[in-house]
Protein backbone atom coordinates (compact mmCIF):
# COMPACT_ATOMS: atom_id res chain seq x y z
CA UNK A 1 0.00 0.00 0.00
CA UNK A 2 2.53 2.27 0.83
CA UNK A 3 4.70 1.48 -2.52
CA UNK A 4 1.56 2.03 -4.48
CA UNK A 5 0.85 6.00 -2.44
CA UNK A 6 4.49 6.41 -3.20
CA UNK A 7 4.14 5.82 -6.84
CA UNK A 8 0.95 7.41 -7.57
CA UNK A 9 2.46 10.71 -5.67
CA UNK A 10 5.25 10.85 -7.72
CA UNK A 11 3.10 10.15 -11.14
CA UNK A 12 0.74 12.82 -10.00
CA UNK A 13 3.69 15.41 -9.87
CA UNK A 14 4.06 14.62 -13.93
CA UNK A 15 -0.10 14.50 -14.37
CA UNK A 16 -0.01 18.00 -12.95
CA UNK A 17 2.39 19.58 -15.36
CA UNK A 18 0.49 17.70 -18.36
CA UNK A 19 -2.36 18.98 -17.20
CA UNK A 20 -1.95 22.32 -18.80
CA UNK A 21 -2.84 22.17 -22.57
CA UNK A 22 0.10 24.23 -24.15
CA UNK A 23 2.83 22.81 -22.44
CA UNK A 24 0.99 18.91 -23.48
CA UNK A 25 0.86 20.51 -26.98
CA UNK A 26 4.14 21.45 -27.12
CA UNK A 27 5.74 18.21 -25.34
CA UNK A 28 3.57 15.86 -27.62
CA UNK A 29 4.67 17.60 -30.53
CA UNK A 30 8.50 17.54 -29.92
CA UNK A 31 7.95 14.00 -28.26
CA UNK A 32 7.26 12.73 -32.24
CA UNK A 33 9.77 14.96 -33.95
CA UNK A 34 12.30 13.51 -31.50
CA UNK A 35 11.15 9.82 -32.48
CA UNK A 36 12.04 10.61 -36.12
CA UNK A 37 15.06 12.54 -34.85
CA UNK A 38 16.61 9.23 -33.50
CA UNK A 39 15.42 6.92 -36.60
CA UNK A 40 17.43 9.33 -38.38
CA UNK A 41 20.95 9.37 -36.88
CA UNK A 42 20.50 5.85 -37.60
CA UNK A 43 19.87 6.31 -41.26
CA UNK A 44 22.15 8.78 -41.98
CA UNK A 45 24.95 6.42 -40.71
CA UNK A 46 23.76 3.43 -42.08
CA UNK A 47 24.26 5.95 -45.71
CA UNK A 48 27.21 6.28 -45.32
CA UNK A 49 28.79 3.13 -44.07
CA UNK A 50 27.60 1.92 -47.22
CA UNK A 51 30.00 4.12 -48.80
CA UNK A 52 33.55 2.95 -49.77
CA UNK A 53 35.63 4.62 -46.92
CA UNK A 54 32.07 4.62 -44.78
CA UNK A 55 34.24 4.02 -41.00
CA UNK A 56 36.69 6.93 -41.69
CA UNK A 57 33.62 9.22 -42.99
CA UNK A 58 31.79 8.05 -39.84
CA UNK A 59 33.40 10.78 -38.11
CA UNK A 60 33.06 13.27 -40.64
CA UNK A 61 28.99 12.80 -40.31
CA UNK A 62 29.38 13.20 -36.77
CA UNK A 63 31.39 16.73 -36.62
CA UNK A 64 28.89 17.41 -39.83
CA UNK A 65 25.77 16.87 -37.50
CA UNK A 66 27.28 18.67 -34.29
CA UNK A 67 29.96 21.38 -35.14
CA UNK A 68 27.50 23.37 -36.91
CA UNK A 69 25.48 23.67 -33.78
CA UNK A 70 27.72 25.97 -31.93
CA UNK A 71 26.95 28.65 -34.99
CA UNK A 72 23.38 28.26 -34.96
CA UNK A 73 23.26 28.52 -31.44
CA UNK A 74 24.94 32.10 -31.42
CA UNK A 75 22.07 33.10 -33.62
CA UNK A 76 19.62 31.27 -31.84
CA UNK A 77 19.27 33.03 -28.40
CA UNK A 78 18.77 36.56 -29.71
CA UNK A 79 15.93 35.13 -31.99
CA UNK A 80 14.23 33.73 -28.97
CA UNK A 81 14.74 36.58 -26.97
CA UNK A 82 13.24 38.80 -29.73
CA UNK A 83 10.33 37.05 -31.73
CA UNK A 84 7.52 34.56 -30.62
CA UNK A 85 9.16 31.01 -29.51
CA UNK A 86 6.28 29.33 -30.68
CA UNK A 87 6.87 31.03 -34.61
CA UNK A 88 10.63 30.49 -34.15
CA UNK A 89 9.75 26.31 -33.33
CA UNK A 90 7.20 26.70 -36.37
CA UNK A 91 10.33 27.64 -38.32
CA UNK A 92 13.10 25.53 -37.56
CA UNK A 93 10.82 22.49 -38.07
CA UNK A 94 9.74 23.38 -41.34
CA UNK A 95 13.55 24.21 -42.86
CA UNK A 96 15.15 20.52 -41.22
CA UNK A 97 11.47 18.70 -42.36
CA UNK A 98 12.49 20.53 -45.92
CA UNK A 99 15.70 18.95 -45.42
CA UNK A 100 15.02 15.69 -44.23
CA UNK A 101 12.93 14.81 -47.31
CA UNK A 102 15.64 15.74 -49.90
CA UNK A 103 16.70 12.60 -49.93
CA UNK A 104 14.10 10.20 -49.99
CA UNK A 105 12.82 12.59 -53.19
CA UNK A 106 16.08 12.75 -55.00
CA UNK A 107 16.28 8.89 -54.06
CA UNK A 108 13.45 8.94 -56.63
CA UNK A 109 14.76 10.37 -59.24
CA UNK A 110 17.77 8.68 -59.32
CA UNK A 111 20.85 7.74 -57.17
CA UNK A 112 22.03 9.83 -53.60
CA UNK A 113 24.97 11.92 -54.22
CA UNK A 114 27.57 10.90 -51.80
CA UNK A 115 27.80 14.45 -49.78
CA UNK A 116 23.71 15.07 -49.89
CA UNK A 117 23.59 13.17 -46.12
CA UNK A 118 26.77 15.19 -44.85
CA UNK A 119 24.46 17.92 -45.92
CA UNK A 120 21.61 17.08 -44.17
CA UNK A 121 23.39 16.76 -41.37
CA UNK A 122 24.53 19.84 -41.10
CA UNK A 123 21.40 21.59 -41.59
CA UNK A 124 20.11 19.28 -38.83
CA UNK A 125 23.28 20.42 -36.51
CA UNK A 126 22.82 24.11 -37.80
CA UNK A 127 19.06 24.12 -36.55
CA UNK A 128 19.47 21.60 -33.60
CA UNK A 129 19.67 24.46 -30.86
CA UNK A 130 16.46 26.02 -31.63
CA UNK A 131 14.36 23.07 -30.23
CA UNK A 132 16.98 22.55 -27.58
CA UNK A 133 17.35 26.02 -26.08
CA UNK A 134 13.37 26.90 -26.90
CA UNK A 135 11.76 24.07 -24.92
CA UNK A 136 13.12 24.80 -21.71
CA UNK A 137 13.13 28.50 -22.04
CA UNK A 138 9.27 28.27 -22.62
CA UNK A 139 8.90 25.95 -19.73
CA UNK A 140 8.23 28.87 -16.79
CA UNK A 141 5.64 30.45 -19.56
CA UNK A 142 3.94 27.30 -19.71
CA UNK A 143 4.16 25.78 -15.80
CA UNK A 144 4.48 27.22 -12.43
CA UNK A 145 7.74 27.06 -10.08
CA UNK A 146 6.39 23.77 -8.68
CA UNK A 147 6.12 21.74 -11.13
CA UNK A 148 9.40 22.91 -13.65
CA UNK A 149 11.15 19.79 -12.07
CA UNK A 150 8.13 17.39 -13.29
CA UNK A 151 8.34 19.24 -16.82
CA UNK A 152 12.01 19.09 -16.92
CA UNK A 153 12.06 15.43 -16.00
CA UNK A 154 9.35 15.16 -19.30
CA UNK A 155 11.62 16.83 -21.88
CA UNK A 156 14.03 14.82 -20.31
CA UNK A 157 11.75 11.12 -20.72
CA UNK A 158 10.79 12.38 -24.12
CA UNK A 159 14.37 12.55 -25.20
CA UNK A 160 14.80 8.81 -23.42
CA UNK A 161 11.69 7.43 -25.11
CA UNK A 162 12.39 8.75 -28.52
CA UNK A 163 16.03 7.53 -28.08
CA UNK A 164 15.22 4.32 -27.37
CA UNK A 165 11.70 3.70 -29.81
CA UNK A 166 13.43 5.97 -32.78
CA UNK A 167 16.58 3.58 -33.41
CA UNK A 168 15.15 0.96 -32.71
CA UNK A 169 12.36 1.10 -34.94
CA UNK A 170 14.85 3.06 -37.31
CA UNK A 171 16.96 -0.16 -37.66
CA UNK A 172 14.03 -2.55 -38.31
CA UNK A 173 12.91 -0.05 -40.79
CA UNK A 174 15.91 0.29 -42.45
CA UNK A 175 16.24 -3.70 -43.27
CA UNK A 176 12.64 -3.83 -44.48
CA UNK A 177 12.40 -0.67 -46.66
CA UNK A 178 15.70 1.46 -46.71
CA UNK A 179 17.53 4.35 -45.39
CA UNK A 180 15.04 6.70 -47.60
CA UNK A 181 12.18 5.83 -45.78
CA UNK A 182 13.03 6.21 -42.03
CA UNK A 183 13.86 9.72 -43.36
CA UNK A 184 10.33 10.51 -45.17
CA UNK A 185 9.19 9.69 -41.62
CA UNK A 186 11.09 12.62 -39.77
CA UNK A 187 10.09 14.80 -42.49
CA UNK A 188 6.75 13.91 -41.41
CA UNK A 189 7.07 14.49 -37.89
CA UNK A 190 8.53 17.68 -38.38
CA UNK A 191 5.68 18.98 -39.90
CA UNK A 192 3.47 17.59 -37.31
CA UNK A 193 6.10 19.64 -34.73
CA UNK A 194 5.33 23.12 -36.54
CA UNK A 195 1.53 22.03 -36.04
CA UNK A 196 1.79 22.03 -32.48
CA UNK A 197 3.93 24.97 -31.95
CA UNK A 198 1.41 26.99 -33.84
CA UNK A 199 -1.77 25.27 -31.88
CA UNK A 200 0.13 26.85 -28.58
CA UNK A 201 -2.67 29.37 -27.85
CA UNK A 202 -0.22 31.54 -24.70
CA UNK A 203 1.99 33.67 -26.19
CA UNK A 204 6.04 33.48 -25.64
CA UNK A 205 7.48 36.74 -26.74
CA UNK A 206 9.55 37.49 -23.58
CA UNK A 207 8.66 40.43 -21.92
CA UNK A 208 10.93 43.17 -21.22
CA UNK A 209 12.03 44.40 -17.98
CA UNK A 210 10.40 46.93 -15.58
CA UNK A 211 12.46 49.65 -14.27
CA UNK A 212 12.31 49.42 -10.38
CA UNK A 213 10.86 52.59 -8.37
CA UNK A 214 12.75 54.64 -6.83
CA UNK A 215 12.58 53.93 -3.22
CA UNK A 216 10.19 56.03 -0.85
CA UNK A 217 11.67 55.47 2.41
CA UNK A 218 15.15 57.06 3.16
CA UNK A 219 18.52 55.02 2.09
CA UNK A 220 18.99 53.25 5.01
CA UNK A 221 15.98 51.43 4.98
CA UNK A 222 15.87 48.17 2.10
CA UNK A 223 15.27 49.71 -1.27
CA UNK A 224 11.85 48.83 -2.72
CA UNK A 225 10.57 47.11 -6.26
CA UNK A 226 7.70 46.61 -7.84
CA UNK A 227 7.41 43.47 -6.31
CA UNK A 228 8.08 44.23 -3.21
CA UNK A 229 11.31 44.57 -0.83
CA UNK A 230 14.38 43.58 -2.49
CA UNK A 231 16.53 41.35 -0.43
CA UNK A 232 20.16 42.24 -0.91
CA UNK A 233 21.67 39.51 -3.18
CA UNK A 234 24.33 37.26 -1.88
CA UNK A 235 27.58 36.41 -3.56
CA UNK A 236 27.06 33.54 -5.80
CA UNK A 237 23.43 34.29 -6.76
CA UNK A 238 21.93 34.64 -10.43
CA UNK A 239 22.33 38.28 -11.28
CA UNK A 240 19.55 40.86 -11.24
CA UNK A 241 18.71 41.70 -14.60
CA UNK A 242 17.69 45.26 -14.13
CA UNK A 243 21.44 45.46 -12.20
CA UNK A 244 25.11 45.52 -14.72
CA UNK A 245 25.36 41.63 -14.13
CA UNK A 246 21.86 41.46 -15.63
CA UNK A 247 23.18 40.30 -18.79
CA UNK A 248 24.77 37.46 -20.91
CA UNK A 249 28.30 38.48 -19.96
CA UNK A 250 26.74 38.49 -16.34
CA UNK A 251 25.83 34.75 -16.22
CA UNK A 252 29.15 34.26 -17.70
CA UNK A 253 30.24 35.41 -14.41
CA UNK A 254 28.33 32.88 -12.11
CA UNK A 255 30.56 30.54 -11.02
CA UNK A 256 27.69 27.67 -10.56
CA UNK A 257 26.69 27.86 -14.36
CA UNK A 258 30.10 28.03 -15.42
CA UNK A 259 31.38 25.07 -13.40
CA UNK A 260 28.70 23.03 -14.29
CA UNK A 261 28.58 23.78 -17.60
CA UNK A 262 32.32 23.27 -17.84
CA UNK A 263 31.85 19.44 -16.73
CA UNK A 264 29.06 18.75 -19.07
CA UNK A 265 30.80 20.17 -22.21
CA UNK A 266 33.55 17.23 -21.02
CA UNK A 267 30.76 14.73 -20.40
CA UNK A 268 29.63 15.67 -24.44
CA UNK A 269 33.24 15.25 -25.66
CA UNK A 270 32.98 11.43 -24.21
CA UNK A 271 29.59 11.04 -25.69
CA UNK A 272 30.74 12.61 -29.17
CA UNK A 273 33.31 9.28 -28.79
CA UNK A 274 30.46 6.77 -28.00
CA UNK A 275 28.92 8.16 -31.12
CA UNK A 276 31.32 7.52 -33.06
CA UNK A 277 32.64 3.84 -31.33
CA UNK A 278 28.61 2.76 -31.07
CA UNK A 279 28.19 2.18 -35.14
CA UNK A 280 31.70 0.99 -35.67
CA UNK A 281 30.85 -1.69 -32.88
CA UNK A 282 27.74 -2.75 -34.76
CA UNK A 283 29.78 -2.87 -37.87
CA UNK A 284 33.04 -4.65 -37.13
CA UNK A 285 32.43 -6.26 -33.45
CA UNK A 286 28.78 -6.90 -32.88
CA UNK A 287 26.53 -9.08 -34.56
CA UNK A 288 23.59 -7.83 -36.34
CA UNK A 289 24.33 -4.92 -38.05
CA UNK A 290 21.92 -2.00 -37.88
CA UNK A 291 20.04 -4.26 -35.08
CA UNK A 292 22.72 -4.23 -32.95
CA UNK A 293 23.16 -0.38 -33.63
CA UNK A 294 19.76 0.42 -32.86
CA UNK A 295 19.78 -2.03 -29.44
CA UNK A 296 22.70 -0.08 -28.54
CA UNK A 297 20.77 3.11 -28.82
CA UNK A 298 17.54 2.01 -27.14
CA UNK A 299 19.66 0.77 -24.26
CA UNK A 300 21.19 4.44 -23.47
CA UNK A 301 17.43 5.84 -24.10
CA UNK A 302 16.09 3.36 -21.74
CA UNK A 303 18.83 4.25 -19.14
CA UNK A 304 18.07 8.01 -19.46
CA UNK A 305 14.22 6.72 -19.14
CA UNK A 306 14.62 5.67 -16.09
CA UNK A 307 17.12 8.43 -14.47
CA UNK A 308 14.92 10.74 -15.60
CA UNK A 309 11.43 9.30 -14.06
CA UNK A 310 13.70 9.31 -10.91
CA UNK A 311 15.19 12.54 -11.27
CA UNK A 312 12.13 14.46 -12.14
CA UNK A 313 10.50 13.53 -7.90
CA UNK A 314 13.62 13.53 -6.07
CA UNK A 315 15.10 16.53 -6.92
CA UNK A 316 18.48 17.63 -4.70
CA UNK A 317 17.45 20.93 -3.31
CA UNK A 318 19.92 20.63 -0.70
CA UNK A 319 23.69 20.36 -2.46
CA UNK A 320 22.63 19.95 -6.26
CA UNK A 321 26.41 20.17 -7.53
CA UNK A 322 27.44 17.48 -5.38
CA UNK A 323 24.73 14.94 -6.38
CA UNK A 324 25.72 16.25 -10.46
CA UNK A 325 28.78 15.77 -9.91
CA UNK A 326 28.17 12.38 -8.23
CA UNK A 327 26.06 10.72 -11.02
CA UNK A 328 28.24 11.80 -13.37
CA UNK A 329 31.30 10.07 -12.04
CA UNK A 330 28.98 6.66 -12.19
CA UNK A 331 28.03 7.55 -15.84
CA UNK A 332 31.49 7.85 -16.45
CA UNK A 333 32.54 4.56 -15.58
CA UNK A 334 29.73 3.22 -17.86
CA UNK A 335 32.12 3.38 -20.90
CA UNK A 336 34.18 0.79 -19.46
CA UNK A 337 31.91 -1.26 -20.67
CA UNK A 338 33.65 -1.08 -23.98
CA UNK A 339 36.35 -3.30 -22.86
CA UNK A 340 34.45 -6.07 -22.85
CA UNK A 341 33.53 -6.28 -26.68
CA UNK A 342 32.42 -8.33 -28.63
CA UNK A 343 29.91 -9.26 -25.27
CA UNK A 344 26.37 -7.81 -26.93
CA UNK A 345 25.06 -7.95 -23.71
CA UNK A 346 27.93 -6.16 -20.99
CA UNK A 347 28.60 -4.13 -23.81
CA UNK A 348 24.63 -2.76 -24.41
CA UNK A 349 24.62 -2.71 -20.04
CA UNK A 350 27.42 -0.17 -20.39
CA UNK A 351 25.35 1.75 -22.21
CA UNK A 352 22.45 1.39 -19.89
CA UNK A 353 24.77 2.67 -17.47
CA UNK A 354 25.34 5.86 -18.93
CA UNK A 355 21.94 6.87 -19.83
CA UNK A 356 20.66 5.97 -16.50
CA UNK A 357 22.65 8.18 -14.63
CA UNK A 358 23.57 11.08 -17.39
CA UNK A 359 19.94 12.13 -17.21
CA UNK A 360 19.51 13.20 -13.58
CA UNK A 361 22.61 15.33 -14.45
CA UNK A 362 20.41 17.16 -17.36
CA UNK A 363 17.40 18.11 -15.12
CA UNK A 364 19.26 18.83 -11.99
CA UNK A 365 21.57 21.31 -14.02
CA UNK A 366 18.81 22.97 -16.05
CA UNK A 367 16.57 23.33 -12.71
CA UNK A 368 19.32 24.87 -11.42
CA UNK A 369 19.66 27.21 -14.80
CA UNK A 370 16.10 27.96 -14.60
CA UNK A 371 16.53 29.33 -11.26
CA UNK A 372 19.32 31.59 -11.64
CA UNK A 373 18.97 32.87 -15.37
CA UNK A 374 16.47 35.62 -15.32
CA UNK A 375 13.77 35.83 -17.75
CA UNK A 376 14.17 38.47 -20.13
CA UNK A 377 18.12 36.70 -20.80
CA UNK A 378 16.43 32.82 -20.86
CA UNK A 379 16.68 32.35 -24.91
CA UNK A 380 20.22 33.71 -24.76
CA UNK A 381 21.42 32.19 -21.70
CA UNK A 382 19.96 28.73 -22.91
CA UNK A 383 21.18 29.08 -26.50
CA UNK A 384 25.03 29.85 -24.73
CA UNK A 385 24.99 27.28 -22.40
CA UNK A 386 23.70 24.65 -24.58
CA UNK A 387 25.76 25.65 -27.56
CA UNK A 388 28.66 25.27 -25.03
CA UNK A 389 27.79 21.84 -24.33
CA UNK A 390 26.51 20.63 -27.63
CA UNK A 391 29.62 21.98 -29.69
CA UNK A 392 31.97 19.61 -28.21
CA UNK A 393 30.99 16.18 -29.31
CA UNK A 394 32.65 17.03 -32.44
CA UNK A 395 35.83 17.16 -30.54
CA UNK A 396 35.64 13.70 -29.21
CA UNK A 397 34.49 12.53 -32.75
CA UNK A 398 37.92 14.21 -34.09
CA UNK A 399 39.75 12.23 -30.99
CA UNK A 400 37.98 8.99 -31.50
CA UNK A 401 38.05 8.47 -35.00
CA UNK A 402 42.02 7.50 -35.82
CA UNK A 403 41.51 5.48 -32.51
CA UNK A 404 38.76 3.25 -34.41
CA UNK A 405 40.54 3.04 -37.63
CA UNK A 406 43.62 1.26 -36.14
CA UNK A 407 41.36 -0.78 -33.85
CA UNK A 408 42.42 0.38 -31.06
CA UNK A 409 39.00 -0.11 -29.00
CA UNK A 410 40.72 -0.19 -25.26
CA UNK A 411 42.37 2.86 -25.73
CA UNK A 412 39.54 4.68 -26.90
CA UNK A 413 37.13 3.56 -23.88
CA UNK A 414 39.92 4.10 -21.42
CA UNK A 415 39.98 7.89 -22.91
CA UNK A 416 36.18 8.47 -22.59
CA UNK A 417 35.96 7.57 -18.94
CA UNK A 418 38.91 9.70 -18.24
CA UNK A 419 37.14 12.72 -20.18
CA UNK A 420 34.11 12.53 -18.46
CA UNK A 421 35.19 11.24 -14.96
CA UNK A 422 38.14 13.99 -13.97
CA UNK A 423 36.14 17.15 -14.33
CA UNK A 424 33.04 15.36 -12.21
CA UNK A 425 35.75 14.70 -9.76
CA UNK A 426 37.26 18.16 -9.75
CA UNK A 427 33.70 19.63 -9.51
CA UNK A 428 32.93 17.04 -6.19
CA UNK A 429 36.41 18.15 -4.94
CA UNK A 430 35.23 21.88 -5.65
CA UNK A 431 32.36 21.46 -3.68
CA UNK A 432 33.31 19.57 -0.81
CA UNK A 433 36.31 21.97 -0.21
CA UNK A 434 33.43 25.18 -0.23
CA UNK A 435 31.14 23.23 2.37
CA UNK A 436 34.54 23.00 4.88
CA UNK A 437 35.53 26.19 4.97
CA UNK A 438 31.80 27.47 5.27
CA UNK A 439 31.40 24.83 8.34
CA UNK A 440 34.81 26.30 9.58
CA UNK A 441 33.77 30.15 8.83
CA UNK A 442 30.42 29.50 10.83
CA UNK A 443 32.34 27.94 13.20
CA UNK A 444 34.75 30.60 14.15
CA UNK A 445 32.32 32.81 13.92
CA UNK A 446 30.19 31.22 16.71
CA UNK A 447 33.06 31.07 18.90
CA UNK A 448 35.01 34.23 18.44
CA UNK A 449 33.24 36.35 21.30
CA UNK A 450 34.29 34.18 24.18
CA UNK A 451 37.16 32.38 22.81
CA UNK A 452 39.07 34.97 21.12
CA UNK A 453 38.34 38.13 22.60
CA UNK A 454 38.10 39.60 26.22
CA UNK A 455 35.91 42.68 27.06
CA UNK A 456 36.68 45.35 29.91
CA UNK A 457 34.44 47.87 30.30
CA UNK A 458 35.15 51.69 31.34
CA UNK A 459 33.46 53.91 33.31
CA UNK A 460 32.80 57.23 32.53
CA UNK A 461 30.78 59.78 34.85
CA UNK A 462 28.85 62.10 33.38
CA UNK A 463 25.91 64.18 34.59
CA UNK A 464 22.73 62.22 34.92
CA UNK A 465 24.35 59.31 33.35
CA UNK A 466 26.67 56.26 33.44
CA UNK A 467 28.38 55.48 29.93
CA UNK A 468 29.81 52.22 29.16
CA UNK A 469 32.98 52.12 26.81
CA UNK A 470 33.75 48.71 25.42
CA UNK A 471 36.99 47.86 24.37
CA UNK A 472 39.13 44.79 23.50
CA UNK A 473 42.11 42.99 24.55
CA UNK A 474 43.73 40.25 22.93
CA UNK A 475 44.50 37.17 25.51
Amino acid sequence: MMVNDVAGGRLAIYRRALSRRDFRVLWLGSSLSLVGDGMTFVALTWLVLSQPGGVRQLGLLTVCYTLPVFVGGLLTGPVLDRFDKRHVLAVDSVVRGAAMASIPIVSLLGEVPTALPFIVAAVYGLFKMVPLAGFPAAIPDLVPEEDRDAANALESLSFSLSGMIGPALGGLLIAGFGSEAVLAFDAVSYALFAVAALAIRRPLTPQAPRTPQAPQAPQTQTPQTPQGPQAPQKPGSPPDVAGPRGTVLGLLRDRVLVATTLAFMAFNIAMGMLLVTAPWLAKTQLQGGPQALGLLLAALSAGELAGAAVAGTRAPRARPIRAIALVQLIAAAGFLALLTAPLTITVTAGFLVIGMFSAPMTIWAQSLRMARIPAPLRGRGFAILRTLMQATPPIGAALVTPLLAGGLLAPAALLMTIVAAVPAAALLTTTNQGSVRRRATQTLTHDEPTACTRARVTRTRSPGTDRRRLGQERP
